[in-house]
């Protein structure tokens, strides 16, 4: 994922969050919103509850890395924030995979 992918602006992010349509499973919550210009962009969320700064911080390489992976399955013209839940930490990298997957394919 490259930088410019990124969503960094606070109100752009409340906005989809607010706005957005969104689908969730135990480990993610995916929010989408359209756009008008034709790229996509992602935003990742996760809170200071699910652990000290290491293991959000590896939660948040591997989704960038399935998302890097499964490109392909994310529309054009689409904002995606992307909210990591508490369950992330017990699980492999392979059902973190197959779960954020499976929210992509039922979303579109």
């Amino acid at each position: 994922m490259k930088r410019a992918e990124t969503i960094k602006n606070q109100k752009l992010f409340n906005y989809i969050i607010k706005n957005g349509n969104y689908i969730k499973n135990s480990y993610f919550v995916l929010y989408s919103s359209k756009k008008e210009e034709p790229e996509i962009n992602f935003g990742i969320a996760i809170s200071n509850k699910v652990g000290k700064a290491h293991i959000r911080n590896k939660l948040k390489r591997q989704v960038r890395s399935i998302i890097d992976n499964n490109r392909n399955l994310f529309k054009n013209n689409n904002n995606y924030i992307i909210m990591i839940r508490r369950s992330c930490t017990e699980v492999k990298y392979s059902e973190l995979e197959s779960a954020l997957v499976d929210l992509l394919k039922k979303q579109g």
